[in-house]
């Protein structure tokens, strides 16, 4: 959520990020309101001090015998009047803060203003692409030949964008989420194993609602969203919480299954693994002070980049333009994995810097340790990483000619083969 406070001070910031990120400049609503509601708080204040002097002088009066009606009636109107200001300002406030919890984070001075991902920056990029020597196949033919997955079976089970994954290939997605979970955890992360059902105080803490609760599937009966990411449940974790400056930065390293409804995806590509509604995710949570958030987030980046590099998988980092930004997100990198077989890139994990975006929408500040001062902290989240994607990039980087598939040497002992091979 945006600071009502530095809206006030720098309005004209917040309209020039607003026009960078593409949203509506709704700044002077806000400040209008925010005026409404602070001048109310005045007049409220003024009566209140009035019927606190009073009071004091009605009881005077009456411990010296005198008649005070005249003075407890005026009082009652005044109280009827302090009655309907707070009322009035807590309708104000909540039509401020409807519109403040609608506006996008805004970007970094350091994103590049654009409006779609061919406008994205190139950063770096990090092995070769495969010369095979022979013709390569796609996830889908390796997976059909191999018998590892099962994409009309489970259509008929839940509908498209439901993979089942089979013999091997169950065992490979299991593997990589342990290889992943290990990984982190060697690095000093917590590892934690989230709910996936979150309330949507939870969601709405982290930026996903209310802007993208289509995209959010919803228990109508209880109100609570299966998560899209783990960054949901687990940024709640310290949801109203102050957290003495000592005990940050905060490493969380999370498991889940995410689930996306994938509402505007009409027209993008949505064959086989690259885009479901369903899959696996390894996610990396940090809590980190305001003041080396970014350095932070530099290495958030080069973390997920060492998975793939374990793997021996080509890949790019893209910084990610104004307009391909998510809602909360104010810096992004994108990391896209070099698939062979399909000759394209696919994403595979976003890491993000919030600040304090998230802090503030779920209550999540810090207590100096100088001064004793709370703040709010600054979150960031990267993938460590997304699997399906991941997975269409180890199945067509190492297939042999007669359509194989070899395991990396990291993921043998999870796996316990070396090759998946059709007997």
């Amino acid at each position: 959520m945006l600071d009502i406070k530095d809206i006030r001070k720098n309005p004209q910031k917040y309209r020039d990020g607003l026009k960078k990120k593409g949203a509506e400049d709704k700044v002077d609503k806000v400040l209008e309101l925010d005026r409404e509601r602070r001048n109310k708080i005045t007049k409220a204040d003024e009566l209140k001090a009035l019927r606190n002097r009073v009071s004091e002088e009605i009881g005077e009066l009456k411990r010296n015998g005198e008649d005070a009606e005249d003075k407890i009636n005026e009082m009652r109107k005044v109280s009827e009047k302090i009655s309907e200001l707070d009322d009035h300002i807590s309708e104000v406030e909540d039509k401020r803060d409807n519109i403040l919890i609608k506006l996008p984070n805004l970007p970094h001075e350091s994103v590049v203003v654009g409006e779609r991902e061919e406008d994205n920056k190139f950063i770096k990029d990090w092995g070769d692409k495969l010369e095979a020597g022979f013709e390569l196949k796609d996830h889908l033919v390796l997976g059909e030949y191999q018998d590892i997955l099962d994409f009309d079976r489970g259509a008929k089970i839940s509908g498209s964008g439901f993979p089942l994954y089979k013999n091997e290939g169950a065992r490979l997605e299991r593997a990589l989420v342990n290889y992943m979970l290990d990984f982190h955890v060697e690095d000093g992360y917590q590892e934690i194993f989230p709910p996936f059902l979150v309330t949507r105080d939870a969601a709405t803490g982290t930026g996903q609602l209310p802007k993208l609760e289509e995209d959010m599937y919803n228990t109508k009966e209880d109100d609570l969203f299966l998560i899209p990411t783990a960054e949901v449940p687990v940024t709640n974790i310290h949801r109203e919480e102050i957290i003495p400056e000592k005990d940050l930065p905060i490493k969380y390293a999370a498991y889940s299954g995410c689930f996306r409804r994938e509402a505007g995806s009409y027209g993008k590509d949505t064959r086989g693994l690259s885009r479901l509604h369903q899959f696996n995710k390894v996610e990396m949570v940090q809590f980190v002070r305001p003041e080396n958030s970014y350095e932070f987030h530099e290495k958030l980046l080069e973390r997920a980049e060492s998975v793939l590099q374990k793997l021996g998988l080509h890949y790019r980092v893209v910084n990610l333009c104004t307009g391909d930004l998510s809602f909360a997100a104010d810096k992004c990198y994108d990391i896209e994995v070099w698939a062979p077989g399909s000759e394209k890139y696919f994403e595979v994990s976003s890491v993000s810097n919030f600040e304090d975006f998230q802090a503030r929408r779920a209550s999540i500040r810090y207590r100096r340790s100088d001064n004793n001062e709370v703040a709010h902290l600054h979150t960031l989240n990267g993938s460590g990483l997304a699997t399906p994607r991941l997975m269409i990039a180890l199945m067509e980087k190492y297939q042999t000619k007669d359509g194989n598939i070899l395991i990396p040497k990291p993921l043998q002992s999870y796996t316990g083969f070396k090759k998946i091979e059709k007997y």
